[in-house]
């Protein structure tokens, strides 16, 4: 059995969180060809990805909510058994509604892991040392992300879409085995809380109240909204539009997630020395400065994958260091409901990414514009919210404890 406070237990609840991501990236450079497959067109196969989001915010609404009450480790137990399950189908689904149907179910399983995950690192370490310890942990996870694409198009080239989903079974499969025999419950008796409606509603009401909580979210879904619209267009602009091999893409977004792994590291190594708003004020400017010169380089015509590619590596790099600290920020308030707070924020960060893909799926036109004007928008829109809604709540909160 892991000892909680440890390195291997950080990595353990790192590659848990991992399952996100990997049941999204790892087929990004499969959907042209899933397409041709299905028999269906490029809104169909995005609309997995925005199906799979929407279920995960679904999901986390009830999660969070439930490992309040039982604890984090047999909910995350149920939901890998499903993930597993619904991995399994969707590697035989023969056509594409069997396929958006167990891409939901996956969703349903795999929002435990990244919606406990952390929730137990704010059970294990506290408000303070949770901002830290995420970005510590967000680098970790970023193996994933950076390794799926590549992975996702060798195991195209030579076995064929449906493997990909074969791997994620077995990728389930492992956790459960980790879970079950090694992770230790990080929730105390003494934090449980009553599972009834109006306890669990009384949460959700109480952090819809938090000026800061929704301050630090809403800057988290700006910026992965635009992330998710990277990931609901990027295999269709650079493939079959610019012209990218598989492999190429891969190879692609394995720079791009390089930039997430640096911001991860530069936000864990000056958590404490610049702290979290001053942190946060250079991811959204970054973000925000990126996501602009994309758009910019898209409506004046230049479509090239350096021109995608190249802003998104600084976007990423922005949301490395945005994305711990939003995270930190909305958690650290609420450690008797750590896992309804995570659930609401992940959540919302959920259900505005998915509307963000659905709308560069509606109207993707062919070339990178939609796409890159919709990154654009969600790093304006995460720096808008940084300077009106966290800034002053923040500045707020300063001044009533100087008059205290």
């Amino acid at each position: 059995m892991l000892r909680l406070k440890s390195p291997a237990t950080v990595v353990t609840l790192a590659a848990l969180t991992a399952l996100g991501p990997l049941a999204t990236d790892m087929y990004l450079p499969a959907l042209p060809a899933m397409a041709v497959a299905l028999d269906t067109g490029p809104d169909q196969i995005q609309l997995t990805l925005s199906i799979y989001m929407a279920g995960f915010a679904v999901a986390q609404i009830f999660c969070g909510p439930i490992s309040d009450r039982f604890g984090r480790k047999p909910v995350m137990v149920a939901g890998f058994s499903l993930f597993l399950l619904a991995s399994v189908l969707c590697a035989f689904a023969p056509s594409i509604e069997w396929l958006l149907f167990g891409r939901f179910l996956q969703a349903l399983g795999g929002a435990a892991g990244p919606v406990l995950g952390r929730a137990a690192v704010r059970d294990i370490y506290g408000p303070i040392e949770a901002g830290r310890v995420l970005s510590y942990m967000a680098s970790t996870m970023a193996l994933a992300p950076a390794l799926a694409p590549v992975v996702g198009a060798g195991l195209l080239l030579f076995f064929g879409w449906q493997s990909i989903f074969v791997l994620l079974t077995f990728y389930a499969a492992i956790m459960l085995l980790v879970l079950a025999l090694l992770m230790p419950e990080p929730l105390s008796p003494g934090n449980r809380q009553s599972i009834s409606p109006r306890t669990i509603l009384g949460n959700y009401r109480m952090l819809l109240t938090q000026r800061a909580f929704i301050g630090y979210t809403l800057v988290n879904a700006s910026g992965f909204a635009g992330l998710f619209a990277f990931l609901s267009g990027s295999s269709f602009v650079l493939i079959e539009f610019m012209g990218m091999t598989p492999f190429e893409y891969g190879i692609g977004f394995t720079l791009i997630v390089a930039g997430f792994f640096s911001g991860t590291l530069f936000s864990g190594r000056y958590s404490h020395r610049l702290g979290r708003d001053r942190l946060l004020l250079l991811a959204t400017l970054c973000c925000a400065l990126a996501g602009s010169f994309m758009a910019g380089l898209a409506l004046a015509g230049i479509y090239a994958p350096w021109a995608v590619i190249g802003p998104h590596i600084l976007f990423l790099v922005g949301f490395g260091i945005m994305m711990p600290q939003s995270m930190s920020g909305a958690l650290a308030p609420n450690p008797q409901c750590a896992g309804s707070a995570s659930s609401l924020f992940g959540f919302l960060q959920m259900t505005i990414a998915a509307l963000g893909g659905a709308l560069v799926g509606q109207f993707h036109d062919g070339s990178s514009r939609t796409m890159a004007i919709s990154i654009g928008l969600g790093g304006l829109f995460s720096l808008v919210a940084y300077l009106g809604v966290v800034r002053p709540a923040s500045r707020a909160a300063t001044a009533s404890q100087a008059r205290t």
